[in-house]
């Protein structure tokens, strides 16, 4: 069984920054798009985004293109997400999540085969 585990969530002023990672411990972390959901406090999990097996190709939520960047560090099985110009409503618990991909740029992250436990993101204004 795999696990993520992330990490780098806490308390940050509007028009700042943020950096979580998310260490994964699953076998062959190459063969799995990666990425990012979040929850606000009385709304459902929503995608953010995410980055394809090979790091070419990304996708985001409309709402967070040109503040947030996916990357991932095959050599640390390791994901981030940058999130920077944070605004109040990007607080929320964020998830890390893995789906298994057969194509090497598939990037849509709609079925994870794995979750990570959460980090609060909170974003004061």
């Amino acid at each position: 069984q795999g696990q993520l585990v992330e990490s780098g969530g806490g308390l940050v002023q509007a028009g700042g920054s943020l950096r979580l990672s998310c260490a994964a411990s699953i076998r062959a972390f190459t063969n799995y798009i990666m990425g990012w959901f979040r929850q606000a406090p009385g709304k459902e999990r929503e995608f953010v985004g995410a980055i394809s097996r090979n790091g070419d190709n990304t996708y985001y939520v409309e709402s967070v293109k040109g503040r947030f960047t996916v990357s991932r560090d095959s050599a640390k099985n390791t994901v981030y997400l940058e999130m920077s110009s944070l605004k109040s409503e990007d607080t929320a618990i964020y998830y890390c999540a893995a789906q298994y991909a057969s194509v090497w740029r598939a990037v849509y992250l709609n079925s994870p085969d794995y979750w990570g436990q959460g980090t609060q993101v909170t974003v004061s204004s």
